[in-house]
């Protein structure tokens, strides 16, 4: 599909899409780069206000996940008539919350009539030249961590469903509208940060697949350590999988190798396409106990989930349940 986008050669371009990062980067000049994304997506949770919180979270993780601080945004938003102009309000109301919490500005945005509500934002980052983060650079050696837990698509879609236990979706919706501020601010304090990127639409092993891409790195994830909403493996295991599961399967799996202990709800649950999740990041293994005690400290509750080790012939990713 972007095939036919003609190609901008600019060498204020710091970052653009070849490497698939989370977001793009222009240089300002010698102290300074913009980093710009953009996200909207329908609503998954029932109350307006948690939606536009949500949809805010979302948006602004790819900032975080490029090591910057966001600056500005603008709402993009798309409402059926069906909706009150109260509702509406709420939505913009729970967005504008999460921005004030992250410290940027609102410029404005922009609405249309859609038969299907939509939200999201388009948010510009600041950030030194020296100190991106992408979402390649992972080294032998390394340790990855993941900061939120997994399993938002497969909840939702049991939301959907009406099958899910009390409380199941409040701790999802907790996690979701939770912003990544806390988590980027620590790391860039603490950790030596080879390589970042935040888990959502495709999946915890779909961006993984983008952090190895063609370095010569292969790297094992140990499902059993890997952070779990309550409800998810559960709801996993009725098979209540959102089709976007299956598709980030098909389209990243030829990268990936399970081993036979891998439960078939745990395969599901790291090609679940999230919203709004963690930080997945490659640091120094010997970092690793001070960064998890300062992530603690600031009420981000990371664990390791694998290793970089070099380049395996049999898959650039390999899954164990146990190993």
């Amino acid at each position: 599909m972007l095939s036919c986008l003609p190609k901008v050669f600019d060498s204020r371009v710091l970052i653009g899409p070849e490497t698939s990062d989370d977001a793009g980067v222009v240089l300002i000049d010698a102290e300074r780069a913009l980093v710009q994304t953009v996200d909207f997506f329908s609503p998954i949770v029932d109350d307006y206000y948690q939606f536009g919180q949500i949809a805010a979270a979302n948006s602004l993780s790819d900032i975080y996940a490029m090591g910057a601080k966001p600056f500005t945004a603008l709402n993009i938003a798309c409402f059926p008539t069906c909706l009150r102009p109260a509702e509406m309000g709420e939505i913009m109301r729970g967005g504008a919350d999460k921005l004030l919490e992250a410290g940027a500005i609102l410029l404005g945005g922009h609405t249309v009539e859609n038969p299907e509500p939509k939200f999201g934002m388009a948010v510009t980052g600041i950030i030194h030249p020296a100190d991106i983060w992408t979402n390649t650079g992972a080294q032998i050696g390394d340790i990855l961590l993941l900061t939120k837990p997994l399993g938002t698509g497969i909840i939702s879609t049991g939301l959907k469903a009406g099958l899910l236990q009390p409380g199941v979706e409040d701790v999802a919706v907790q996690s979701m509208c939770t912003l990544n501020k806390a988590a980027a601010e620590t790391l860039r304090k603490y950790a030596t940060v080879h390589a970042c990127t935040d888990v959502t639409g495709f999946g915890f092993l779909g961006h993984l697949s983008e952090m190895v891409q063609d370095d010569p790195i292969s790297i094992v994830i140990r499902a059993s350590a890997l952070p779990i909403l309550p409800g998810a493996l559960e709801t996993a295991q009725m098979g209540l999988v959102p089709a976007g599961a299956y598709r980030n399967r098909e389209f990243f799996g030829g990268n990936i190798v399970f081993t036979e202990d891998v439960p078939l709800a745990y395969q599901d649950l790291v090609f679940d396409p999230q919203t709004s999740g963690g930080l997945l990041v490659a640091i120094p293994a010997d970092e690793a106990e001070a960064v998890i005690a300062a992530l603690e400290q600031a009420d981000v509750q990371a664990g390791v989930v694998g290793k970089v080790i070099p380049r395996q012939a049999e898959a650039k990713i390999r899954v164990t349940f146990a190993g």
